[in-house]
């Protein structure tokens, strides 16, 4: 089995999920090749790109091989100029040069065309139908020949985790059965399985992938080469590149559950989905990376997890040998003990990120966060006191917020400015699976493969109020603007650990 993951996605560590696909194969026997094709992909078209006649181009093309070396240095992140500079204005426009050509939107982190959207079935059976037609072809037309005629596998997998990928994912595939019609197509991943999970999912690529798998795919797969499974298994990075990746050094990501332990949160697209949670033992999961970190030598290990349990962060703290590693976490009366927090540090903790959303507690309780604005508090003082970065997530826009509750939001952040190193801004989208959608009127969407639906706010909060707060006042807030100006620019929470 041959299991891909495709362009267009941040390229800074080794994708999980075929990794992860590829320990259980193999532990049961199974052969199996696992390929970036992102990483190959997004180096073809920096490589590639030409100067436009402009000093700009010609000299990020000139520095191209200098700036690749200094983004895999960790000397670069104790410069946040000169990263600066060699990411978002340099390589960053090496790829938007190569994306003009092709009246494409795309750059180390996303890829928009305005021609086709992956939102709309019809499209990606388009992208398809015309492989040649994506910017990634001279690529992947001579890249695949070749990995097939070496490995020969009987069935070549797809793993379609964010919208950037899909285009690009269905060019490829529709490659593949033109070229080789006789090879079986699996199509997995996150985003597929957020199609399959809506009640209208009407099965658009039945003529085209023959296999379609939503959610966890090991079992699936197995069944596929006839194998029984024998429990958990535990990622397996043989195959993909230990250097190469745009950062300074090997990243080593991990899963140790799946889902999310709390689900109560309303309009998350975890509950709107269904998706259960599953969680590996705190045991289990030490031996999973001592042994992982033997064979990788990571610099950074990244825990994937919606929330790493409390049983694991505890875990954590007693274990000696912990590597230098950050994730999601909620926000527990645990994160308000300055001695676990400061035994967190000890294990190699340098920055977690916690969904705080709002500084109004009535609207996280119509939310059913489970967190109260004084826990929030405490646990935000006590990760500064232990020297734990923060990577804080807010959330505007929400049916039980208007002004009056995004202000309080912007007076949290003001009061913790000096607690919070890092800020994510979003503006909330309505789950199209979410049952709280039925109380508000919608207005449906064009898209036959949208995840969310466009909503009448029921307070006059609506989007372009949002925005227009978060550009006029949020941002400028002085207190506010230094922390919105410490994310990496693209790669932002993959990076920042390394800016701690």
């Amino acid at each position: 089995m041959l299991l891909i993951h495709p362009p267009a996605a941040k390229a800074c560590e080794p994708p999980a999920g075929i990794a992860h696909l590829a320990g259980t194969l193999r532990a049961h026997g199974s052969v199996c090749t696992v390929f970036d094709a992102n990483l190959e992909g997004l180096l073809f078209l920096i490589a590639s790109a030409r100067p436009t006649g402009d000093a700009w181009s010609r000299r990020a093309c000139r520095n191209m091989a200098a700036n690749l070396a200094a983004l895999r240095s960790p000397q670069l992140y104790a410069s946040p100029a000169r990263y600066q500079r060699a990411v978002a204005a340099d390589l960053n426009h090496l790829i938007e040069i190569a994306g003009l050509r092709h009246n494409l939107v795309i750059n180390l982190a996303n890829y928009q065309d305005d021609n086709l959207s992956p939102l709309k079935s019809c499209d990606l059976l388009q992208s398809a139908e015309h492989p040649q037609n994506n910017i990634f072809f001279p690529w992947f037309s001579s890249r695949l020949p070749e990995l097939l005629a070496d490995k020969a596998p009987s069935f070549i997998g797809f793993s379609l985790n964010y919208l950037s990928q899909a285009l690009t994912t269905f060019a490829m595939i529709g490659y593949i059965k033109a070229q080789y019609p006789g090879l079986p197509v699996i199509l997995g991943g996150g985003l597929l399985t957020s199609w399959m999970r809506n009640p209208a999912w009407t099965r658009p690529f039945a003529g085209l992938v023959d296999h379609l798998i939503a959610g966890r795919g090991e079992l699936p797969l197995l069944a596929l080469v006839q194998k029984k499974d024998q429990g958990h298994r535990r990622p397996d990075y043989n195959g993909l590149p230990r250097e190469g990746y745009l950062a300074p050094g090997f990243i080593l990501p991990y899963a140790a559950s799946s889902g999310c332990s709390w689900s109560r949160c309303s309009f998350c697209p975890e509950t709107a989905e269904g998706n259960p949670y599953s969680a590996v033992s705190a045991e289990t999961v030490l031996g999973d990376i001592h042994q992982l970190a033997a064979e990788t030598s990571p610099i950074l290990l990244h825990f994937l997890d919606n929330a790493i349990s409390p049983a694991l962060l505890r875990a954590m703290v007693e274990d000696s040998r912990n590597i230098p590693w950050y994730g999601f976490s909620r926000i527990t009366a645990a994160l308000t003990d300055l001695d676990f927090c400061r035994g967190l540090r000890r294990s190699g903790c340098r920055m977690l990120k916690l969904g705080i959303e709002s500084g109004d507690q009535t609207v996280l309780d119509t939310m059913d966060k489970g967190i109260d604005l004084g826990m929030v508090s405490r646990a935000l003082t006590a990760l500064k006191e232990a020297g734990i970065a923060t990577y804080v997530y807010l959330l505007f826009g929400t049916p039980a917020e208007s002004l009056t509750e995004a202000r309080k939001t912007m007076e949290l952040v003001a009061r913790h400015h000096t607690a919070i190193t890092f800020l994510n801004l979003a503006i909330f989208n309505m789950p199209i699976c979410s049952s709280e959608a039925a109380g508000l009127q919608t207005d449906g969407v064009e898209e036959d493969l949208s995840l969310y639906t466009n909503f009448t706010h029921p307070r006059g909060w609506n989007r372009k109020e949002v925005r227009r707060f978060l550009d006029q006042e949020f941002r400028r807030h002085p207190l506010i603007a230094p922390i919105l100006r410490n994310d990496p620019p693209l790669f932002t929470s993959n990076h920042a650990p390394f800016f701690c």
